[in-house]
């Protein structure tokens, strides 16, 4: 139960930093990110899916379609996640 309370304070976190296409602030030249599809929640994807072009407009929690950006090793450890690109910047 810690493990998932940590994950989920973790993940609630990381998706509140993301909100643009371009890479993350918190991210650092060299790092290699992931797109993953499914933890988005309502309002805080990163970018385009579901017919809308824009990052913030996901309309419902866990949109099998919408995405974030997460460090490369993040994604497949959150249940209910799944990989959708890698990108080094």
């Amino acid at each position: 139960m810690r493990k998932l309370i940590y994950a989920s304070t973790f993940l609630g976190l990381l998706i509140s930093s993301l909100n643009s296409m371009a890479a993350p602030k918190w991210a650092k030249k060299g790092d290699t990110l992931e797109k993953c599809k499914g933890i988005a929640k309502k309002g805080m994807n990163d970018c385009g899916a579901n017919g809308h072009d824009c990052g913030g407009k996901a309309l419902k929690d866990n949109d099998p379609n919408e995405w974030v950006y997460v460090p490369k090793g993040v994604c497949l450890k959150i249940a209910g996640a799944k990989i959708y690109k890698t990108k080094k910047i």
